[in-house]
């Protein structure tokens, strides 16, 4: 039995790109095209409605979706950790509907959010560059917002990361205490830097998307878990087997991860 899709959104780049996939796949169905002009009501008929616009609409859709019986996936950036607890206790107690919100369609991206999660425990120096078009219009980015908070999350119990001169704006914008950069420049797509900084090093995980290609695995994946969805679901990591620990498991004592020593900022490497 093929799933009947709606798409919000349709018109955008992001937007052709899904209604091209969901219409070559024979499971799926295509039965709404909607666009800034079209009536919420359109959508009415699909089992999954996908979510493509901005983030001021973005709400709308998905209450009216719910309201109406409709699971959701939710491409649009901007959902703050607020906007998701209050879906999900509207969704609360509901066994027919749920809402899938991913940040970053793409399986690159959402391996090097789990990798600085991981890197998070071992360095009290982070902070994130994020860069994308010139035309996206919120900042920071949804990717740099859950990268933060999953980094937050892994090192609950070392302690927010230090963040020196916060009071100066140069110093970004604190995301779960984490100071995060944003850019929006012409010839760009999407970019994201973690700069982890230590005694005598620094590690920098970055993840460049180059084109649209890298959101279409991603896409088919979380439009496959959207058909039974139950509830709220956040982010591409939680319908992949990553093999990690999870982020949000609390992390070891800080005793577990040793200072170095003060003598080690001085050496020089061993060659």
């Amino acid at each position: 039995m093929t799933t009947r899709v709606a798409v919000i959104g349709a018109t955008g780049k992001m937007g052709r790109l899904v209604c091209d996939l969901v219409e070559n796949a024979a499971e799926y169905d295509l039965v709404a095209r909607l666009n800034s002009s079209s009536a919420l009501s359109e959508m009415l008929g699909a089992d999954v409605v996908i979510d493509l616009t901005v983030p001021a609409v973005s709400q709308s859709v998905v209450d009216f979706a719910v309201d109406n019986g409709i699971r959701v996936l939710v491409g649009t950036s901007g959902w703050s950790q607020s906007r998701i607890d209050s879906l999900s206790h509207k969704l609360k107690g509901r066994a027919d509907v749920g809402a899938v919100i991913i940040p970053n369609f793409s399986l690159g991206s959402v391996l090097g959010t789990a990798f600085a999660a991981l890197a998070a425990r071992f360095f009290d120096s982070v902070e994130i560059v994020e860069a994308h078009q010139a035309g996206k219009v919120d900042s920071p980015s949804g990717t740099a917002v859950r990268t933060a908070e999953l980094m937050a999350a892994a090192r609950a119990g070392l302690g927010p990361v230090a963040a020196p001169h916060i009071d100066q704006r140069a110093r970004g914008q604190q995301v779960a205490t984490v100071p995060v950069h944003s850019l929006r420049l012409a010839g760009l797509l999407a970019r994201q830097d973690v700069i982890f900084g230590g005694a005598g090093e620094t590690l920098t995980i970055t993840h460049n998307t180059l084109s649209a290609d890298a959101y279409e695995r991603g896409i088919l994946v979380a439009l496959a878990a959207a058909r039974t969805c139950v509830g709220v679901t956040v982010g591409l990591d939680q319908l992949i087997d990553l093999g990690l620990p999870a982020a949000t498991a609390e992390a070891p004592p800080a005793s577990a991860v040793p200072p170095a020593r003060p003598e080690e900022a001085e050496m020089e490497p061993g060659e």
